[in-house]
């Protein structure tokens, strides 16, 4: 299934491409959190209309493609060590944000701990739909992603395209779901999960269609740059 690389490595004695990714991996975990704070426009799509997406999707894809280009070329086990090993960071800054939000107290002359608080602030129930959906959606990038192939190193791109949409459904489903079943509007009435869900989806979708394929392919390019052997 994956293509055989040199075991150029770093000091570590871990190949390049993976002490690289893993590094990057992890900044990324944390940063996809933070992102999310921001909601951001796509713009108006023929069809489907106008787009908006929390931000964080662009760091969470990008944890899609390095999970991906690590199964590629280190095979499925490997992919999913890495997936584990990221909720150490991100359970970790969710710890300290929880910290200096409401533990820490603010400079007598610093005025901004409400916004710094509604901005990066999660209550536990955000916070354990974020660990389920991110654990559950990046495993099954990575198992659909590693079956495509088929015991086979083909259709990189096209096996990187399905394996994300299907991840990010689930994460999208996941996430929603737990974060918001239950709460009320402020007329009380509950809050509609199904266009909740439907406009995440749409905007998701579309994003891992443009960014994914392109992605993917660069990344295992430069994966076995690095481990080339000089």
């Amino acid at each position: 299934m994956k293509d055989t690389v040199s075991t150029s490595a770093a000091p570590t004695g871990v190949p390049r491409s993976l002490f690289a990714f893993a590094l990057l991996y992890g900044g990324l975990v944390v940063l996809a959190g933070v992102l999310g704070t921001k909601i951001a426009s796509l713009g108006h799509w023929p069809v489907v209309g106008d787009l908006a997406v929390e931000s964080g999707i662009f760091a969470f894809l990008l944890l899609v493609v390095l999970a991906s280009a690590v199964a590629e070329l280190f095979g499925q086990d490997v992919a999913n060590r890495l997936v584990r090993f990221g909720f150490v960071p991100l359970i970790l800054s969710m710890c300290l944000l929880t910290f200096v939000i409401r533990v820490v107290p603010p400079a007598p002359f610093w005025s901004d701990q409400d916004a710094f608080a509604r901005l990066l602030g999660q209550g536990a129930r955000m916070q354990f739909a974020g660990l389920i959906s991110y654990g559950t959606s990046q495993t099954l990038n990575v198992y659909v992603f590693s079956k495509l192939a088929g015991g086979q190193g083909n259709l990189l791109m096209v096996r990187a395209w399905i394996a994300s949409m299907l991840s990010q459904i689930v994460d999208t489903l996941i996430f929603i779901t737990i974060s918001f079943w239950g709460v009320a509007d402020a007329s009380g009435q509950p809050l509609p999960l199904g266009a909740m869900m439907e406009g995440q989806i749409i905007a998701k979708l579309t994003l891992s269609t443009i960014m994914v394929p392109p992605l993917i392919w660069a990344f295992v390019r430069l994966g076995r740059r690095l481990d080339r052997t000089n």
